[in-house]
């Protein structure tokens, strides 16, 4: 299963964006793949800039990195929900709230990179599990409709636009 193959009704409104990010790969492939790129693309940036805010009242590096931990965190218990067949609509949530009630600025990028790493297995693990019924079945989050193999692929493509966030404004 490809993102391209993705039929209308299993996202929409922001989800979209994040899911074109994620490009044309298999979604379990994507997953692998993306875990290694991201950890090796971030122990490639220099140790001054993990605490480096490019504006005031911007993120570092460091609380970027926790939030993709945050809210891969929070779409895989929403994709757990929806493949249990839990109709329950599921609310957003407040990144800013997140981020500014974390330690990120005081831990190491190594202990960073070592959760991202350990919930990105569990993420795989959760997923090779699916059935292809499973993997189709669509709840509601942040009052949008979204399948579970979609959010795999928001997962990936909410990564993807980060590292390019460091990029384009950190580096």
């Amino acid at each position: 299963m490809i993102a391209s193959q993705l039929l209308e009704n299993e996202y929409s409104g922001h989800f979209g964006t994040y899911i074109k990010e994620a490009g044309d790969g298999k979604l379990i492939e994507e997953l692998e793949i993306s875990l290694h790129d991201f950890i090796r693309f971030v122990q490639n940036i220099p140790m001054d800039k993990f605490d480096y805010r490019y504006a005031e009242g911007k993120w570092t590096i460091k609380d970027i990195i926790q939030h993709v931990i945050d809210t891969e965190r929070i779409f895989a218990y929403r994709a757990l929900r929806f493949s249990r067949n839990d109709k329950t609509p599921l609310p957003s949530f407040e990144e800013d709230d997140y981020a500014n009630n974390t330690e990120s600025n005081k831990r190491s990028i190594q202990d960073l990179l070592t959760e991202f790493s350990a919930l990105r297995h569990s993420t795989l693990l959760f997923y090779k599990s699916l059935s292809e019924e499973q993997l189709k079945r669509i709840g509601t989050a942040s009052n949008n409709p979204i399948s579970v193999r979609a959010l795999g692929f928001v997962m990936i493509g909410h990564q993807k636009h980060h590292q390019k966030v460091f990029e384009e404004r950190y580096l």
